[in-house]
């Protein structure tokens, strides 16, 4: 039976492919549902036959009806060949974090009809695979924790720079986040001036799913540094009073 065999197909992935795990088991998924429909319409002609109705006309019928259908369902058709090229091209697996038609979340079903996201206040989107038109997935291999970091003007930016390197070094180090930090830190330097700092731009390389939680951590720690050594992230608010002599 075919999911039989993507059940030993999954076993094997497991065993020499991790990162193949969530594809193998969306592709059961919509292999089972589409394998269900196909079994399910056969035993139906085939139980007819033995009855002694003859199904030539049905299938006349049935072809004669799916054209008619067909153009009156272009939408649902696009739907299915748009959730097909998505599977075989691996675009999109169960459990990837996606923004898709203007919706992001984690991905909890694909089928050949829509996706299902769940978004981080836990509403549930239903995307058409039809709409569509491309996939920013952050589920993949690595991702970058992007930071902007204020410094006040007049602080020493390549001071503040060694600390933000020290920082990432002394959190890699860390035991809960030795897996989660895959590369040194990376300081693009000033990115750009505001009203009362100058901003300095950096980068993380972290696993997949990670950068948030690494991002959080970073900023903690990057604001215990700064104070320890002096480092303002912001002008200091000047108050000027003046006095209105009384007439």
């Amino acid at each position: 039976m075919l999911p039989a065999s993507i059940s030993r197909l999954l076993h094997r992935a497991l065993i020499q492919d991790p990162e193949e795990i969530k594809r193998i088991q969306t592709l059961r998924r919509v292999f089972r549902y589409v394998f269900t429909v196909v079994v399910a319409v056969l035993a139906v002609l085939f139980t007819l036959s033995e009855l002694g109705v003859s199904i030539a006309p049905l299938l006349a019928t049935a072809g004669v009806a799916g054209v008619a259908v067909g153009f009156g369902a272009q939408s649902l058709v696009k739907d299915y060949f748009t959730g097909f090229v998505l599977l075989a091209e691996n675009q999109i697996r169960q459990g990837d974090v996606v923004e898709i038609a203007g919706k992001s979340g984690e991905v909890e079903e694909i089928t050949l009809r829509y996706v299902r996201l769940r978004d981080y206040e836990g509403c549930v989107h239903y995307v058409p695979n039809g709409v569509i038109q491309s996939v920013s997935n952050r589920s993949r291999s690595f991702v970058y924790a992007v930071l902007e970091i204020p410094v006040a003007f007049g602080e020493n930016l390549g001071h503040a720079a060694q600390l933000m390197r020290e920082t990432a070094a002394s959190l890699r180090a860390d035991p809960e986040f030795a897996d989660r930090i895959l590369d040194d830190l990376e300081v693009s330097g000033v990115d750009r001036w505001s009203s009362d700092s100058v901003v300095m731009k950096c980068r993380l390389k972290t696993a997949s799913l990670q950068n948030e939680v690494v991002r959080r951590a970073f900023l903690q720690r990057l604001e215990a540094a700064f104070a320890q050594h002096g480092i303002e992230t912001s002008a200091p608010t000047r108050v000027i009073y003046s006095e209105v002599a009384s007439l």
